[in-house]
């Protein structure tokens, strides 16, 4: 499925294109997102997601592809769940345009899901995948003040918290998949025809990924 999204980041084009070079920086502010291991263009990571009681973690890794001249990246990302059948895999492609003295990052995500997310269907998820990414571009411009308030300048390097040197945690904090797809179906609810039907498929979902974990528990 493809996923188009957008957002706006508080700096310049030329310190925006400066910090999407660093993995270890970019990466912390994605949503259940953790960082594992970056060798070159090439890294490794973890990415957590709940839905209720049901947690469920995906191992994988990812490449990088950087095209200075149209200030565009592009990821290659695959991984598998750490305890199921289910996998991911997605081709993300970040183009950043001047937006005043802002930047404006336009991603295009080609996704396709197996396993118990994929339940959800397109347009829910892309409802879902906005949310995300207005999380992250908070996270990033929450880093970039951080960052500017330490005294760093416009212009000099912008180290990310990927070069910290303590140690990834066990587990990532997983996103609420489940908080995430509530007011979706609340606001597609609010059509008075589709309430029953917005409440059964809460419904059917939740009970769905609740017995698929405990047939595999």
């Amino acid at each position: 499925m493809q996923l188009d999204n957008s957002f706006t980041v508080p700096v310049g084009l030329d310190d925006t294109w400066q910090l999407f070079q660093d993995i270890g920086a970019v990466a912390p502010c994605m949503p259940g997102a953790v960082l594992d291991t970056v060798e070159g263009d090439s890294f490794t990571g973890r990415v957590g997601v709940k839905v209720g009681a049901v947690r469920m973690s995906y191992r994988g890794r990812g490449t990088v592809r950087r095209d200075e001249a149209e200030h565009t990246v592009v990821l290659e990302l695959s991984g598998s769940e750490t305890r199921g059948s289910g996998t991911a895999s997605a081709e993300v492609t970040a183009r950043l345009t001047p937006d005043g003295d802002r930047t404006r990052v336009t991603v295009r995500t080609d996704l396709a899901l197996t396993g118990r997310p994929a339940q959800f269907g397109r347009g829910i998820l892309a409802e879902v995948a906005d949310g995300l990414v207005q999380q992250f571009a908070a996270r990033l411009a929450e880093y970039l003040s951080t960052h500017r308030q330490d005294g760093g300048a416009p212009g000099t390097a912008l180290p990310g918290p990927g070069t910290s040197t303590a140690p990834a945690p066990a587990e990532p904090d997983a996103v609420d998949l489940g908080a995430a797809v509530l007011p979706v179906l609340a606001r597609r609810a609010a059509r008075p025809a589709a309430a029953l039907a917005g409440a059964g498929l809460l419904a059917w979902l939740l009970a769905r990924l609740l017995s698929n974990s405990r047939r595999r528990g």
